[in-house]
């Protein structure tokens, strides 16, 4: 089972935001997840981004890659600065 850290959509229609978790790859984007990591909100000025950094680790210690997306929302909160 391959882990990914990624965004799933929530909100209304034009309203996004979106909560980064920890789920299976081969699952749909909003399906299951494993763990509630935090949330991104790009509608808000400035945007709205809080991430559980701890949890975080956990899941990339065992092995979950983050997309794209995911990795520059974690650069911003500053989680690769302190690793």
């Amino acid at each position: 089972m391959a882990l990914r850290l990624r965004l799933t959509r929530m909100g209304s229609k034009k309203r996004p935001f979106y909560r980064i978790v920890a789920v299976n790859s081969q699952a749909r984007r909003d399906g299951k997840f494993l763990d509630f990591l935090g949330y991104y909100n790009p509608m808000q000025n400035p945007q709205d981004l809080k991430v559980d950094q701890e949890k975080a680790k956990q899941w990339m210690d065992k092995g979950a890659k983050p997309t794209e997306t995911v990795r520059s929302l974690l650069q911003r909160v500053g989680y690769f600065a302190q690793s």
